[in-house]
């Protein structure tokens, strides 16, 4: 079982942890890595764009002029799309990019994300996280003592809102629940900081 070290907020190691070998150690699948976070990017969007075709834009009721006789093209609305101003052919129209993955598919990546932090040394566990009140000040200097200032992602087991809102300020921060947690956010992110009640949950949902 792979093991890390458990740090407090003022980061000094208290202890350490053995983490469940089937999700923190298991084998990084990149294919299906990158399949997941496409997916969870397209699920995202929200394909509200569009544009006008002939049928939409607005003039171009009787035809510029007659269809022979003039030495001119023949033209039947001002509002064909060679015209300026006139309808644009295949543009995009407003869709939906979303589609479903199977749930184990999904789980294997979590546990593939996961594995990759710890591999990589960017896993960081510490006991608990706890903020009396929102100060940016205070999570900043945590993120300093545990040296995991270049994009942290924390993961909590239950939501707090004071944490959150420390660290709303913090560049590149972002704070997750355990349950909540997703294959896109945790590549995304230079650490991973986790307290141990979220590992207790995560290990309890994916083993």
């Amino acid at each position: 079982m792979p093991k890390v070290a458990v740090f407090n907020m003022d980061g000094k190691q208290i202890g350490d942890i053995e983490l469940n070998e089937t999700i923190f150690g298991a084998e990084v699948n990149e294919t299906l890595l990158h399949q997941v976070v496409v997916n969870q990017l397209a699920n995202r969007r929200q394909g509200t764009h569009a544009t006008k075709s002939r049928s939409m834009v607005r003039g171009g009721g009787r035809k510029p002029w007659r269809q022979k006789g003039t030495g001119r093209a023949r033209q039947g609305s001002i509002r064909s799309p060679q015209w300026v101003g006139g309808g644009t052919v295949f543009g995009p129209s407003p869709r939906d990019y979303s589609y479903s993955m199977p749930k184990k598919a999904r789980r294997a990546a979590l546990k593939s994300a996961l594995s990759a932090k710890v591999k990589a040394g960017k896993l960081v566990v510490l006991d608990e996280i706890s903020v009396a009140e929102p100060k940016t000040r205070v999570m900043a200097g945590v993120f300093r003592a545990l040296n995991v200032e270049k994009k942290p992602l924390v993961v909590t087991g239950e939501w707090d809102t004071n944490l959150e809102k420390s660290t709303r300020n913090i560049p590149n921060t972002l704070v997750a629940k355990s349950l909540g947690l997703n294959v896109y956010d945790v590549l995304n992110h230079e650490h991973l900081v986790m307290t141990k009640d979220a590992v207790a949950k995560l290990e309890e949902v994916l083993a």
